[in-house]
């Protein structure tokens, strides 16, 4: 196969065809390929992780195909962006199905608990959070903004569909976040690394706007 420009990984979890679109749309001038051979996620210049599902299904499929390894080294030295479960999955441990994530970050993926389901109104929140809903920026202990959130306005609004979020052991790398009732970390950042809880790819232009500043991003 030729040159690689953006690897988006399949490992036969959720339907990639929107996030390869939203890429194609952002970056056609870009080769993007939806992948489940490692070698193309290793020779890849970039590498997008998304996924939709249970944890413990995920987990299984990425070791079925033989991606475990192509994954965590693309997350360690290429630009590297987690979407959804892309974002879980990167984590120690996941409630959901007491599974064992990659363990690049310490932290654990936590289940929304019906009993703090209740707005500001005394409204009960459905789970799973579904919908549109305001991302704030954080700096992840830095001095600037991330260069992902470049043209997005602190508290525009994404899409959203899980039940479960991350709760990193350390907060520094929490690069966006969102309320629900209370706060949950939406978005991280380390190094070559993103990644996100919300869908970008579902995101109309705040979310193409990120995943066109991932395209460019030079970490």
């Amino acid at each position: 196969m030729s040159k690689i420009d953006i690897a988006v990984v399949d490992y036969g979890m959720g339907n990639l065809r929107s996030v390869s679109q939203a890429l194609e749309h952002v970056a056609p001038s870009k080769v993007v390929v939806v992948t489940s051979n490692p070698e193309d996620v290793a020779s890849a210049e970039r590498v997008v992780f998304p996924g939709q599902g249970a944890m413990p299904d995920c987990i299984r499929e990425l070791d079925t195909r033989g991606l475990r390894e192509a994954v965590l080294q693309a997350a360690q030295n290429k630009p590297f962006l987690g979407i959804c479960i892309g974002l879980q999955m990167l984590f120690e441990h996941s409630e959901e199905g007491d599974a064992k994530g990659l363990g690049l970050f310490k932290g654990e993926v936590k289940r929304f608990a019906a009993k703090d389901m209740i707005d500001s109104h005394g409204e009960k929140l459905k789970v799973p959070h579904m919908g549109w809903n305001q991302v704030y920026q954080a700096t992840s202990g830095q001095s600037q903004l991330h260069a992902l959130w470049q043209g997005i306005e602190s508290g525009e609004r994404f899409y959203y569909v899980h039940s479960y979020y991350v709760k990193p052991a350390d907060e520094g790398i929490t690069s966006g976040y969102s309320e629900y009732p209370y706060r949950f970390t939406s978005a991280i950042a380390a190094d070559n690394l993103f990644a996100v809880q919300f869908h970008p790819e579902k995101s109309a232009n705040a979310g193409l706007q990120l995943l066109s500043n991932f395209v460019s991003w030079a970490p």
